[in-house]
């Protein structure tokens, strides 16, 4: 029986006309190229345009790989012995240009001859005010064989070139398995999305990536490419989402005795109206039987903590019990102090479960849980252990969960085998609508945008290290007043490659200049014990200033502190200096954040700073923040393992991503399980080709 053609894809490499067993075995090794699917998704990296001829003087220091056309003279050696190089003049109507050669001098000189014309093709540079093109490729002009198109350029490497599979040897392999696949590769989604989107078949695009007869073909053949994998990723999280409401049931939280009692006569503030709208849509989940996953956005300080406690009561109303998982130790002891304060109020008990909790604690805690008796409970990782085990877990909620690793949230998730526990999952780190939409489009999203009343924008300023005299003065003048204030830096100890301000060099300076200040310090290398007594000190207002590295980011909420100074603040992303920032603001008081730099900046640093200083909006802050970082810098984004895109740009292609998301919406209403005749490619591509056998991680958020 023949193959399909899917099947067909996963051929060896070896069996490509031109490779072999050990060209194979390098292609693997250097590249990661293991199979004819492997090689056709294997893009170029830039194309030369050979499409038009550059003249010499329209030639400037920033032109890219040019084409140009002119008669050759005055061809000689030059240099010593160790330094021995090939010139040559070319020259058109509107000027002249220097080649040279360093290598394969000989080869050069036997093929260059004097007053013909070449076509030569290079990247042009400048020294002095004289243009040169070191090592140019060169053919004599014909005008009948003259490459008239976009050349595609590969990432190769020394051991690759050494055995001819530089960017041209590559080129000839690809063109070589695409005549031999262009009969056989199969379509991988359905023609009627084609057309609705109006995009080039597979095989087209695949022709029109890597051998574009012009830039009409390749931006519509990146386009069709860019779609079909951001399809599958939207089909991924799309029929995870679907079996999660259709096969997966969730306890039903129909009960609200504690939860009103809380909202009518203990709540710390008035909620906004955003949260009270999170609160229905949470309601709404753990109300219909389905298992609820749902993301809560806020920014820091936006009130996320309440609308989560409120949704653990709602758990312990209908006889289940709650956790909360935090990703440290000290955010999880600043959760449990909070929750507790909200607790007891309705005579709840409420339990931290940490590495650092005691033995004798841990086995009456442990006890509790197992029977029941204790239905709230927060803490770090050590919630996933063997040894803790749950009489009725309804609801897990999980902080910043972008920094567990997702076993260690299915271990969570799997303390309950009689039902799923309704996830709940918060981030103070806003997320751009694109990268959800990828990151999390299997989760239904809630986001609180609007934050309590009362709560002044704090002011961000920009000043330079030669500012800092009057910066110390400044923060001198607040802590006069009774407010405190945090001083952040990027690293413990100096580092003689990085010019950075040390944490300890921070220390000194700070007593140097305000010697009557009292001080805590925090930093990740502390033990617990001692971040706690650190913590506390500042927390109840026996020292002035916190002195910390990023371990302040996440946890500390000290409402009196109203000012934050951020060392080096152009050595953070926008997404850390907005985390950082939402450490000040936490009362009605004026608060402040001045970030502090060296006044020579790269264009980068300068747009993320000037960001800082126009806009609290943490969401208009990841969207830049996305645009010059990209979505691997973005936390989280790493280990996710939904985003495996490599031509798509989750910065830019919004568009294409909408158009993949509506498309398989719309596939998904009418044939779930992909069964009609029109699906079958993907269900093909999907078994077959793709091999789409991955945990479904995404049933765990």
């Amino acid at each position: 029986m023949e193959k399909s053609s899917n099947h067909f894809l996963h051929t060896s490499l070896m069996f490509l006309k031109g490779v072999g067993e050990n060209r194979a075995k390098l292609l693997a090794e250097e590249l990661s190229l293991f199979t004819f699917a492997d090689l056709l998704y294997f893009f170029p990296f830039r194309y030369d345009d050979r499409t038009k001829f550059h003249t010499i003087a329209s030639l400037t220091e920033d032109s890219p790989y040019v084409q140009v056309k002119g008669r050759v003279h005055s061809i000689m050696s030059a240099g010593d012995v160790a330094k021995k190089r090939l010139e040559a003049v070319l020259e058109d109507e509107t000027g002249q240009i220097k080649l040279v050669w360093f290598q394969a001098i000989h080869f050069v000189r036997q093929r260059l001859k004097e007053n013909i014309e070449y076509v030569v093709f290079g990247k042009p540079n400048i020294f002095g005010r004289n243009f040169s093109m070191p090592h140019p490729e060169f053919e004599i002009f014909l005008q009948n064989e003259v490459q008239n198109a976009l050349m595609p350029v590969y990432h190769s490497t020394e051991k690759l070139k050494a055995n001819n599979l530089d960017s041209k040897g590559l080129a000839k392999l690809i063109k070589n398995l695409l005549e031999l696949v262009k009969e056989k590769i199969s379509e991988n989604i359905p023609v009627q999305t084609l057309h609705e989107n109006q995009l080039y078949s597979r095989i087209n695009a695949l022709y029109g990536i890597h051998f574009p007869p012009n830039t009409d073909i390749l931006y519509k053949s990146i386009k069709r490419l860019k779609f079909e994998e951001l399809f599958f990723v939207q089909l991924k999280l799309l029929r995870l989402r679907s079996d999660r409401l259709t096969k997966h049931a969730g306890m039903q939280f129909n009960k609200l005795h504690l939860h009103n009692l809380f909202y009518n006569e203990h709540l710390p503030f008035p909620l906004t109206n955003a949260q009270k709208r999170v609160i229905k849509e949470i309601y709404k989940d753990v109300n219909n039987m389905k298992q609820m996953n749902r993301l809560l956005q806020g920014d820091v300080g936006s009130g996320k903590t309440v609308v989560a406690f409120m949704a653990m009561l709602m758990a312990i109303d209908n006889n289940a019990q709650a956790c909360l998982m935090a990703p440290t130790e000290v955010l999880a002891e600043q959760h449990y102090k909070g929750l507790t304060a909200m607790a007891e109020k309705l005579g709840l008990n409420m339990a931290l479960l940490t590495g650092s909790t005691k033995k004798s604690e841990r086995s009456k805690t442990l006890q509790s849980l197992a029977k029941g008796e204790l239905k709230l409970i927060t803490g770090t990782h050590a919630l996933i252990e063997d040894e803790v085990q749950f009489q009725n877990l309804g609801l897990c909620v999980i902080d910043e969960q972008h920094r567990f690793g997702v076993a260690q949230r299915a271990k969570l998730w799997q303390k309950q085998q009689r039902v799923y526990p309704h996830v709940l999952v918060m981030t103070a780190t806003p997320i751009p609508r694109t990268l959800a939409m990828t990151l999390y489009g299997d989760l239904d999203v809630s986001v609180i945008d609007e934050m309590p009343a009362g709560r002044k924008p704090i002011k961000t300023v920009h000043r330079y290290t030669n500012n800092r005299q009057q910066i110390y003065a400044f923060i001198d003048d607040q802590l006069r007043k009774g407010h405190q204030a945090y001083i952040v830096y990027p690293l413990i100890e100096e580092n003689e490659n990085l010019n950075y301000k040390s944490l300890q060099e921070g220390i000194e300076i700070l007593q140097k200049q305000l010697p009557h200040v009292s001080v805590s310090v925090l930093h990740g290398k502390m033990s617990s014990k001692e971040k706690e007594a650190s913590m506390a000190a500042f927390t109840e207002g026996k020292t002035q200033v916190m002195i910390a590295t990023t371990v302040v980011e996440v946890g500390v909420n000290v409402p009196n502190a109203n000012i934050i100074l951020i060392e080096n603040a152009d050595r953070f992303g926008l997404s850390q200096l907005h985390q950082l920032r939402g450490r000040v603001g936490r009362s009605d008081t004026q608060s402040y954040c001045i970030l502090l730099t060296e006044y020579n900046l790269s264009s980068d640093s300068r747009q993320r700073i000037k960001a800082m200083t126009e806009t609290t909006d943490g969401f208009k802050l990841s969207e830049l923040d996305l645009k010059l970082r990209g979505p691997g810098a973005l936390e989280g984004t790493q280990q996710s393992g939904l985003v495996e895109l490599k031509l798509a740009n989750l910065a830019k292609d919004h568009d294409i991503l909408q158009a993949a998301r509506l498309a398989v919406i719309k596939i998904l209403e009418t044939d779930n399980q992909l069964k009609s005749v029109d699906n079958a490619v993907i269900l093909e591509y999907l078994n077959v080709e793709r091999n789409d056998t991955s945990k479904k991680w995404g049933r765990v958020s």
